[in-house]
């Protein structure tokens, strides 16, 4: 059976926590700024997406602590995280240097 495509908010989810260990908050900013501001996450649809995400076992919690009366919980990228990550960008890279190609562009060169 193959594995489904991963989804583009969970790519850039993994993305951001690639960079080290993140709180929600934290999450959202790094997906907008990652993303040029076209992905804003919804605090529902990234909670649900980290709740996945452990389970599969490619995000871990981190550490948790209470910030003005507030439980901040951080997200930390897991090995099997990282190799999940690599491997889509990889895929990614692939499938646009064939696009490039295709159109006659050089490679890494922006219109």
């Amino acid at each position: 059976m193959t594995k489904r495509t991963m989804q583009e908010a969970t790519f850039l989810i993994l993305t951001a926590l690639a960079a080290g260990s993140q709180h929600g908050y934290g999450i959202v900013a790094d997906v907008a700024r990652i993303s040029g501001g076209r992905v804003r996450l919804r605090a529902g649809t990234l909670y649900s997406a980290l709740d996945r995400l452990r389970l599969d076992g490619l995000v871990r919690v981190d550490r948790e602590e209470v910030v003005e009366g507030r439980l901040r919980r951080y997200y930390q990228l897991t090995a099997e995280g990282a190799t999940q990550l690599a491997t889509e960008a990889a895929r990614f890279q692939a499938n646009a240097a064939t696009a490039l190609a295709r159109l006659g562009l050089a490679e890494g060169m922006a219109t």
